[in-house]
C-alpha cells in the first residue's frame, strides 16, 4: 500500500496511490492514516493533477544512521563503527518531492546522500530486533543532505545536517515493502552518482530500530534514515537530484540558492 500526502492547491490530504483503468490516481483517505487509519472518502484524484508532499511530517524527530555502508565510510576516509552512529535532524528540515533544496551561503560544499527511510508507526521504546516490524509503519525515500565542509568544521553534524529543506522525503510511504536487499541509486542530473543495495548495510533495520529504541522513546512519525552507500558527491544550484529505491519510487529535487 502506497500512501501519499498531497495537495490541489488547497489544504493537504491523504491518499492510496494505486490505478483505475490503467491511469495513476490517489483515493482520498480521511484524515491522517498514521493515526486514524485507512477510511476512505470514496474521491479520487488522478495522480498527474497533484503535488506531492513530504509522506510525513515528523512531530518529533529524525535521527539519521552514519557510516553504515563499508563502502561509504571508506570513501570518506573513516573506519566503521563499532555501534550504529546516530545524529539527528530537525523536523523542520524535511521537504516534499519537488520541493527546492536551500544551498546555504555558509557552504561550498553541499552533498546528496540518497537513503531509505523508516518511518515508525507506534510509540516505543526497548523493541526487539524480532519486534521491530510491529512498530514499522512503512518506508519512504530521503536524501540526507550534508554540508561537508560543516561538517568536518564542526566536529558534530547537527548544523552541517540541519538546514531548513536538508532531508527530503517522499514520494510517498510503502507498507509493502522489504528492506533486505532493494536497489538504491542516486543521479545528478543524467549521470548515476550511487548505485547500491540495501542488503550492504552494516546494520539492517531491526537492528536499527532496536538499537535506536533501547535509549530514545520513539514515536508515530518518527523517522530512521539507515544510512548511505557510496558515491556520495557534491551538488550546486540548478542541479537536478534523484533517488530511486527499488520498490518504493523516485525523490527528485531541485538545488537552488537560499535566498
Amino acid at each position: 500500500m502506497r500512501i501519499a500526502r498531497f495537495t490541489t492547491d488547497e489544504d493537504p490530504h491523504f491518499g492510496l496511490v494505486g490505478e483505475d483503468d490503467g491511469k495513476a490516481m490517489i483515493a482520498v483517505v480521511t484524515g491522517d492514516p498514521l493515526y486514524a487509519g485507512i477510511q476512505l472518502t470514496g474521491e479520487k484524484v488522478p495522480l498527474d493533477d497533484v503535488r506531492l508532499l513530504a509522506p510525513v511530517l515528523p512531530r518529533s524527530k529524525v535521527l539519521g544512521i552514519g557510516r553504515n555502508y563499508a563502502a561509504h565510510a571508506a570513501e570518506m576516509g573513516n573506519e566503521v563503527p563499532a555501534e550504529p552512529l546516530v545524529f539527528l535532524k530537525p523536523n523542520t528540515s524535511v521537504i516534499g518531492p519537488g520541493d527546492p533544496i536551500a544551498y546555504p551561503e555558509q557552504s561550498t560544499d553541499v552533498h546528496f546522500e540518497g537513503e531509505l527511510a523508516v518511518v515508525i508507526g507506534r510509540i516505543c521504546r526497548d523493541v526487539s530486533a524480532d519486534g521491530a516490524a510491529q512498530v514499522i509503519y512503512g518506508y519512504t525515500v530521503a536524501n540526507d543532505v550534508t554540508a561537508r565542509d560543516l561538517q568536518r568544521r564542526d566536529g558534530q553534524w547537527a548544523r552541517a545536517k540541519g538546514f531548513d529543506t536538508f532531508c527530503p522525503l517522499g514520494p510517498w510511504i510503502e507498507t509493502n515493502f522489504d528492506p533486505t536487499d532493494a536497489a538504491i541509486t542516486t543521479t545528478l542530473g543524467d549521470e548515476t552518482k550511487q548505485d547500491g543495495r540495501t542488503s550492504d548495510m552494516l546494520v539492517k533495520v531491526p537492528d536499527l530500530v532496536a538499537y535506536v529504541s533501547s535509549f530514545m522513546t520513539l514515536l508515530p512519525g518518527d523517522v530512521i534514515l539507515t544510512g548511505t552507500p557510496e558515491g556520495v558527491g557534491p551538488m550546486l544550484p540548478g542541479d537536478r537530484v534523484s533517488v530511486t529505491i527499488e520498490g518504493i519510487g523516485t525523490l527528485t529535487n531541485t538545488v537552488v540558492a537560499r535566498g
